[in-house]
């Protein structure tokens, strides 16, 4: 068969399967289309999961005729002043959208211009496009997609459920709106309910707000700042508490130069900053935004523009951990327990009652719960009705230890954590505080000390190494062995001595002391496999870890101990003085704090 030029209509349909996979890739064009208008208010409409119709309108700077005329023609764009791909500071910029779109579906923009005296109107119908016409709209652009791959019919059966074609639409509008808070936003459609972002006030507190508005009031009141700034990368945001966790890492958020890119650096970046709070099947909620200049990262290497590569990755990813970890020792002692409420909640009491579930038919009055037990000699007020039980306040014996004076140190009150008054149930402290009370799970709190204590001592004089009596040699392929080899200083840094053993062999001549005796060749593939993916020693380092979390949590307070008073003090003022104690080595908050206003209005005097 001889080489042959193809039709434009051709072109245009096999663009559109690298650009438009599916509804929510029409929606994320033409939605920052609008956003490098400068709209400062956009609308989306869907129906029917985006297939019958997509609908985005926007106040922005719209386009003349000559410019809604090249619109819709391949590679036409506004957004490149130059050639020059690696000054990119638009989110769109390769001009295939419309005309791809355009070739799968009927397309029509309605926009005006200020400069015009009235509107444009242009229509495509599978890559036909029809002359442009007056029209009547007050400012920006609307854009209207019908039938969506109605001329490439066998694009619809990879489609899934309305339903999960509409979710995908908000989850990608999720993304732009968390990216642009200075942008109001709205979202209709027959799937679920409206939805209105408004436009937010500038800087943290309206960023803040915006990601509140999307990812949930717990997410805004256990936020924490985060903040890291190098070489002329910025990296900002807001990070979840250790407490407020998910089972997957979809609730992780990475924005660079205002471009929701989904990148694996970030997984990487957010496991190893909070590796010492939180176990490895959970995954904490953050939405970092990186801003640096466009010449040091290029965009140009997804056909959606979901992916970009950083000329420096390892400068990113570090500034990332440095800013996650920064701020969680910063905010060390604020857990979920303490900034949502919860501890509140628990006290409240449940007066639903309990009621067996009424049969059908008569209802037999002796079967009440109210029926007397026995004769009612007379209403004296005695409890002669079947109630159930107050189960709740049963606590059996006691079990606190009230050796205290009567008035406790003023000094010790005026302390982040108070005075101790007391042991509940040889296992939690109770202290007071000046404007409430603190309850501290003993063996967490201190698993948490010792804990740190370990990594200060590992980090001041290293890790102890073992010397093998008899190298072990492990095989792997040659560009396995290189990359190893090529970390073989940061390795040792960690205790693993490896050495090269000609070529596709490593031999392992010392390791870890901490992790006694260990499986070397399991160890290294591990090690392997991790830097392929994430280009990091993560792994050595977590196992390390592992153990010395293991040690603390076998070497701490136990439940069950009873504590002299000036033990519990003693214990109060080293979390006070510890970094990150506000949780366990296993994410579990180390005390709750319930302050005096609360308690009031658990009692009816607020």
């Amino acid at each position: 068969m001889p080489v042959r030029q193809l039709p434009e209509t051709i072109v245009n349909r096999i663009a559109a399967g690298e650009v438009v996979e599916r509804p929510a890739s029409v929606v994320k064009e033409l939605v920052e289309n609008a956003i490098d208008a400068g709209s400062t208010r956009i609308d989306i409409f869907t129906d029917g999961g985006g297939r019958r119709r997509i609908g985005i309108t926007d106040d922005g700077a719209g386009m003349t005729h000559a410019d809604l005329a090249l619109a819709t023609d391949r590679h036409a764009t506004s957004k490149l002043d130059d050639e020059d791909l690696l000054a990119i500071r638009t989110l769109g910029f390769r001009g295939e959208a419309l005309p791809s779109i355009g070739s799968v579906a009927r397309l029509g923009i309605t926009t005006r211009h200020a400069s015009e005296p009235h509107a444009w109107s242009l229509h495509v119908d599978a890559g036909d496009k029809s002359p442009i016409v007056p029209a009547a709209l007050s400012q920006g652009t609307r854009v209207e997609v019908s039938d969506l791959f109605y001329a490439t019919p066998a694009r619809l059966k990879f489609l899934k459920t309305d339903r999960t074609e509409a979710e995908a639409i908000r989850e990608v509008v999720r993304r732009l709106a968390m990216a642009r808070p200075d942008i109001a936003f709205s979202m209709a459609g027959e799937q679920r309910a409206p939805v209105t972002w408004a436009s937010a006030l500038p800087g943290p507190a309206g960023q803040l707000t915006r990601l509140g508005d999307i990812l949930g009031p717990e997410f805004r009141l256990s936020a924490i700042e985060v903040h890291s700034e190098r070489e002329g990368v910025t990296v900002e945001g807001f990070a979840a508490a250790p407490s407020l966790t998910r089972a997957n890492a979809l609730g992780q958020y990475l924005f660079v130069n205002g471009r929701p890119v989904r990148d694996k650096l970030i997984i990487g970046a957010v496991r190893a900053a909070y590796s010492d709070y939180l176990p490895r099947d959970r995954h904490p909620v953050v939405a970092l935004f990186v801003t640096l200049d466009p010449q040091e990262v290029d965009a140009n290497v997804h056909p959606a523009k979901t992916e970009v590569r950083f000329r420096n990755a390892g400068l990113v990813r570090g500034l990332i951990v440095h800013a996650l970890k920064e701020g969680l020792a910063r905010e060390g002692r604020r857990t979920a327990a303490n900034s949502d409420g919860a501890v509140l909640d628990s006290f409240r009491p449940n007066f639903a009652p309990n009621f067996p579930p009424r049969p059908a038919g008569n209802w037999d009055w002796r079967r009440s719960p109210s029926y007397p037990v026995s004769p009612m000699p007379s209403f004296d007020g005695s409890a002669a009705l079947a109630e159930p039980g107050q189960a709740t306040f049963d606590v059996g014996g006691p079990s606190a230890d009230m050796r205290f004076e009567p008035a406790p140190n003023h000094d010790l009150i005026d302390r982040p954590l108070g005075a101790a008054r007391a042991q509940l149930h040889e296992n939690y402290i109770v202290s007071q505080t000046r404007d409430g009370m603190i309850v501290v799970d003993q063996h967490a709190a201190h698993e948490r000390i010792v804990y740190e204590r370990l990594k200060a001592s590992i980090a001041a004089n290293g890790v102890q190494r073992q010397l093998l009596l008899i190298p072990e040699i492990v095989e792997m392929d040659e560009a396995t062995v290189e990359q190893l080899l090529d970390r073989a200083e940061e390795l040792a840094g960690f205790g693993l001595a490896i050495d090269s053993f000609g070529p596709g062999a490593v031999a392992v001549r010392e390791t870890p002391a901490l992790l006694g005796k260990t499986n070397a060749g399991s160890l290294l593939r591990d090690l392997a496999e991790h830097m392929a993916e994430w280009d990091e020693a993560l792994p050595l380092e977590r196992r390390l870890m592992h153990v010395a979390a293991t040690m603390a949590c076998h070497g701490s307070v136990r439940s069950g101990r009873r504590l002299k008073p000036e033990e519990m003090n003693a214990l109060l003022r080293e979390m006070e003085d510890t970094p990150n104690s506000g949780q366990c080595n296993h994410g579990r908050p180390t005390y709750v704090e319930l302050k005096l206003s609360d308690i009031e209005k658990l009692f009816g005097r607020r």
